[in-house]
């Protein structure tokens, strides 16, 4: 068995799944991206008088799509410490790896206790965002 969860706190998932689901004693979170809980605005991106994206700031992405995933970690039980395995997809690996690297480094400044990561770059993604997030937690049993 197991246990959709949703979260106000993050935002709205752009097809009909949930923003996580427990099984067991692990947490497995769908795709998270930057967009913000509010109004769907993606954080840093810049477009022109006719709506096209004309420039983002991969900086601002990478902190917002890690406090969504924060508030998804913690509408199911579970904290930052809990993640275990990280896979990142950056539609422009060889402009943003270095910056999203950095930001990486400020929430797990220790690699002994960072999860695990892969990191793919991609063509595309659902919405104009850059980076997207999907994540697996191990969640402590409740005795």
């Amino acid at each position: 068995m197991s246990d959709a969860i949703q979260t106000a706190k993050a935002p709205r998932a752009v097809g009909a799944y949930p923003h996580a689901r427990r099984v067991g004693d692990l947490l497995f979170l769908s795709g998270i991206g930057p967009r913000a809980a509010a109004d769907d605005r993606i954080p840093g991106n810049v477009h022109d008088a006719d709506g096209k994206l004309v420039s983002y700031d991969i900086v601002a992405q990478c902190h917002s799509v890690f406090a969504n995933v924060r508030a998804v970690l913690e509408a199911s039980g579970a904290g930052w410490d809990d993640l275990v395995d990280v896979t990142v997809y950056l539609t422009d690996m060889a402009r943003d790896f270095r910056a999203y690297n950095a930001v990486w480094a400020e929430y797990f400044p220790d690699p002994a206790k960072a999860p695990f990561r892969t990191t793919l770059g991609i063509t595309a993604l659902p919405t104009p965002i850059a980076i997207e997030l999907k994540c697996v937690a191990a969640l402590r049993s409740v005795v």
